[in-house]
């Protein structure tokens, strides 16, 4: 049992389950005979590349890793943009209710109509981004955000023709929600991916909270009609960037090469898992110098140049014997008799389309996120991440309830800057996931022997668990006792508690089951998409009528919504019960805690995919 992840008793080795951190104590070699395995050498100790880069110098982890930081930054900005259209009313409630003639609750119903459309449409985009990669759906998302944004701002004081943009502006939304958190998967290894990850979250999450300082003051100085036209204007100065700087990042590469996705069953896995995942204790240590000075140490056109501290680590100081037979290992055994692909041009990469990346049924694909929906790996997920969401979005719809009415009649300034509380309640969510996924996973690897988990993923449920729970179980007191003289920001202050233990679910669920389940994490993250958005959608249409059924009273209704949430929380015990103890014991700066809880997060990893439940379901 390797640091309380119950080793499954059918698998030798499961899906999810690498070695990417590698132990000083026991390095990763393989055995003679057998290629060494591609690692970054940049810091003090190897890590290896999980999954390994081909010799595709058009294989995205073969790019150099400012170019994929470039990419990420632009559809990062991007789906700033995108994600900002969701709260852009929350400051304007009062103006809209005269412009348009309505109740508030039909301008909340208009956020609830652009996430319907968000929610629908995942299920269109993802099957297409599957099928023929993600740049036609970024550049098209961009084009339609510039369109929909000036149809909003042009509506004036037509209710329908809003109600009708924003479904356009959530269909035009979807492609950055649902698939900026996939192609992080595609350009960046394991080791990777966690900044990088809580740097999109925030992006497509915590982005938007800014945005309601911001319209507040613009709807007073010159019209709400404005804050579209914005959108549109920035949304029409990312198309440049996206168009010709984000090449394609859907790469169909080998499976041999997704030592992650790799199961003890496989062809060829026997051997690689008996090299890598038992490798000897005291094996003789070779270094980087050490390592013969052949085209195949390079990655792309030249490793030294492109992707820094990039190389082999071979098997022992003395040269390998060549391989004979190509499904001896995973990683490809005769890469110097099999030429690589000339790397595309500039003009290649601006092309929509650069060939199909899986054999898959489009039909079967769209039907797929409903049946993950099932699997209780994704259906955690959306608890964790869909919840929090949700909440927040119900927050936002009330906070006019409480700040623009009485006492304290605030107009869409005032209104607008009272989501300073939550823009800084992301930037800690993100600070908090980022400094702490992927440093918590090394250590908590190096602790394993050199055995990562993804399980590993889960300490940050602790924080999102006591900065979430905080949140909500404040803000509903606090909320109700404006009347007697409690400063706004208190309040304020509980949700901006609540929406950083948000940005931090989304960053834990994520990060979660892309390295759990990295050959389903499309559909997964698009039935995580679609249960927020059509939850939050629901939970617009009922806010003010909970409201109304406990007298306009917060409290009751956040006890108990605080409540759900923490049991949701806690649904995290079984995946991985003693990492969370362990994690504990690294806050109070102790030495692990011996685990000696049961964790069945790898077993349910084992389970389905030895039992496919897609084939099952008739999806695959």
């Amino acid at each position: 049992m390797g640091l309380g992840v119950l080793e499954d008793r059918v698998m030798e080795h499961v899906p999810g389950t690498t070695r990417y951190f590698d132990d000083p104590e026991r390095p990763q070699f393989s055995s003679e005979g057998v290629e060494g395995l591609k690692c970054d050498t940049s810091g003090q100790m190897p890590i290896i590349l999980v999954p390994q880069p081909s010799d595709d110098p058009n294989d995205p982890l073969n790019w150099p890793l400012w170019k994929r930081d470039l990419i990420t930054f632009i559809l990062s900005v991007t789906a700033i943009f995108a994600t900002c259209l969701g709260p852009i009313l929350a400051a304007n409630t009062l103006t809209l209710t005269e412009d348009f003639s309505v109740k508030f609750s039909k301008v909340a119903e208009l956020t609830g109509w652009y996430l319907f459309g968000v929610g629908i449409a995942a299920f269109f985009f993802v099957p297409s981004g599957r099928l023929w990669g993600k740049r036609h759906l970024f550049v098209g998302g961009t084009i339609l955000l510039i369109i929909t944004s000036a149809w909003g701002g042009a509506s004036r004081h037509n209710y329908a023709s809003m109600a009708a943009a924003r479904v356009f502006q959530g269909v035009a939304t979807a492609p950055f929600e649902s698939l900026v958190n996939v192609a992080v998967g595609d350009l960046y290894c394991v080791h990777q991916r966690g900044i990088r990850m809580a740097f999109t979250n925030l992006a497509v999450f915590g982005g938007a909270f800014f945005t309601p300082i911001l319209v507040g003051k613009i709807t007073h100085e010159i019209g709400w009609q404005w804050t579209f036209y914005f959108v549109a204007i920035f949304c029409g100065l990312c198309l440049p960037a996206v168009y010709f700087f984000c090449p394609e990042t859907a790469y169909r590469r080998d499976q041999s090469l997704n030592t992650d996705m790799l199961s003890s069953d496989g062809p060829g896995a026997q051997q690689f898992f008996a090299n890598t995942l038992n490798a000897p204790k005291e094996p003789e240590k070779t270094t980087k110098r050490d390592a013969p000075s052949t085209p195949d140490t390079l990655v792309g056109d030249d490793a030294n140049q492109t992707q820094v501290g990039l190389s082999e680590i071979p098997i022992s100081s003395a040269p390998a014997a060549p391989a004979t037979s190509s499904t001896a290992a995973p990683v490809p055994t005769a890469r110097a008799s099999v030429v690589p692909p000339p790397k595309a041009t500039f003009k290649d990469s601006l092309a929509m389309f650069n060939g199909r990346k899986a054999d898959e049924n489009f039909v079967k694909l769209m039907l797929r996120p409903i049946v993950l929906f099932f699997h209780p790996a994704f259906f955690w997920a959306c608890l964790i991440q869909g919840l929090m969401i949700g909440w927040t979005v119900f927050i936002g719809v009330i906070l006019a309830q409480f700040f623009i009415g009485p006492p304290l009649w605030w107009g869409e300034v005032e209104t607008g800057y009272a989501y300073t509380a939550a823009f800084v309640g992301a930037i800690v969510g993100f600070l908090i996931a980022g400094l702490l996924s992927d440093w918590s996973a090394r250590l908590m690897t190096k602790w394993n022997k050199g055995i990562y988990e993804p399980e590993f993923r889960l300490f940050l449920i602790i924080p999102m668990m006591i900065f979430g729970c905080i949140g909500l179980y404040g803000w509903g007191p606090t909320a109700d006792d404006l009347l007697w003289d409690i400063p706004p920001a208190i309040p304020l202050m509980f949700f901006g508690f609540q929406v950083a233990g948000m940005v931090i679910g989304a960053v834990a669920s994520s990060l979660y089951i892309v390295d759990a389940y990295r050959d389903l994490a499309i559909e997964g993250f698009t039935i995580m998409i679609v249960f927020k958005n059509l939850l939050s959608f629901g939970l617009t249409l009922k806010a003010f009528q909970w409201l109304v059924l406990n007298q306009t009273k917060a409290t009751p209704l956040f006890n108990i919504i605080g409540s759900v949430q923490l049991v949701v929380c806690l649904s995290s015990i079984p995946l991985c019960k003693s990492q969370l103890v362990s994690f504990l014991s690294l806050l109070l700066v102790l030495i692990p805690i011996p685990p000696s809880a049961d964790v069945f997060g790898k077993r349910m990893r084992s389970f389905y995919h030895r039992h496919d439940w897609l084939a099952f379901c008739k999806v695959r």
